[in-house]
C-alpha cells in the first residue's frame, strides 16, 4: 500500500460507534479498499468502525457530502452516528441551527437537540421488500429466516438493510457466530445489518448490533431506527 503520511484526520464517535473522519473538500481523496482497511485496523492502523470522507456537496442543496466506508473497505450509503459526527462539525463551522448532509441514501438533516447532543432525521423506514432490499417478495414484518436460536425476524431499510430478531435475552445469543452468517445470507443481495432486541418495557429496548462490514459495534443509529 502506498504511504499516506501527512494525511490529517479526526477521530470521533457517537455512543462508542467510532469513526476516522477526513476532510477532502479542498483536496480530492480517492482511497482504495486496502487503504481503508489499513486505516481501520485497530492494531496496525488508527482503528474505527467506519471511515468517513467529507466531500463537497453534489446537489448544491447540502453543506457537504458524506462518503462512508465500512472497516472492511466497502462503501455504504447510510450511517446515523456518522451523520451526527459530521453534523457536529458542520454546525460548528456554520453556526447555523441545522445542517443538511448529503449521503448515498439522500440528504440527512442534523441539528442540536435541547440537551446539547446532535440529533439527525433519518427519514422514513422502508418496509417494502424491494426497498430494503430482499432477494424476493415476502412479508417483511415476519420473514421466513432462521439461524440457530434466531427465527422469524422483521426486515427494515434505513438507507441500508437491517434484519431484526426479538429474543427473550440478548446476552444469550452468540452474535459473533450468527451475525456474519446472517450478514451474508443470500436473502440479502447487499448483505445486511443484524439486530437482536430484548423488550425490557414499553419504553425500553435493549439492542445488540452486528454491523454489515464492521462486526459488533457499540451503537448504530440506523439499527435503532429500524
Amino acid at each position: 500500500m502506498p504511504p499516506m503520511s501527512g494525511l490529517a484526520f479526526k477521530k470521533m464517535h457517537g455512543l462508542g460507534n467510532d469513526f476516522v473522519v477526513i476532510d477532502a473538500r479542498k483536496s480530492a481523496l480517492d482511497l482504495s479498499p486496502d487503504q481503508v482497511r489499513a486505516i481501520a485496523d485497530r492494531r496496525t492502523g488508527v482503528g474505527c468502525d467506519q471511515l468517513i470522507v467529507i466531500e463537497p456537496a453534489h446537489n448544491g442543496e447540502a453543506d457537504a457530502f458524506m462518503r462512508i466506508h465500512n472497516s472492511d473497505g466497502a462503501e455504504v450509503d447510510a450511517c446515523g452516528n456518522g451523520a451526527r459526527c459530521i453534523g457536529a462539525l458542520m454546525l460548528g463551522e456554520t453556526g447555523a441551527a441545522r445542517s443538511r448532509i448529503e449521503t448515498g441514501a439522500g440528504v440527512i438533516v442534523a441539528e442540536t437537540a435541547p440537551n446539547g447532543a446532535i440529533s439527525v432525521d433519518m427519514g422514513e423506514a422502508r418496509l417494502d421488500w424491494r426497498d430494503i432490499p430482499l432477494a424476493r417478495e415476502m412479508d417483511t414484518l415476519e420473514i421466513d429466516l432462521s439461524e440457530g436460536p434466531l427465527s422469524r425476524p422483521a426486515a427494515v431499510g434505513m438507507g441500508n438493510p437491517h434484519v431484526i430478531f426479538f429474543v427473550p435475552d440478548v446476552t444469550a445469543i452468540a452474535l459473533k457466530t450468527h451475525g456474519p452468517i446472517l450478514e451474508h445470507h443470500p436473502l440479502f443481495p447487499e448483505r445486511t445489518n443484524v439486530e437482536i432486541v430484548q423488550v425490557m418495557s414499553r419504553e425500553h429496548l435493549r439492542v445488540r448490533v452486528w454491523e454489515r462490514g464492521a462486526g459488533i459495534t457499540r451503537a448504530c443509529v440506523t439499527g435503532a431506527c429500524a
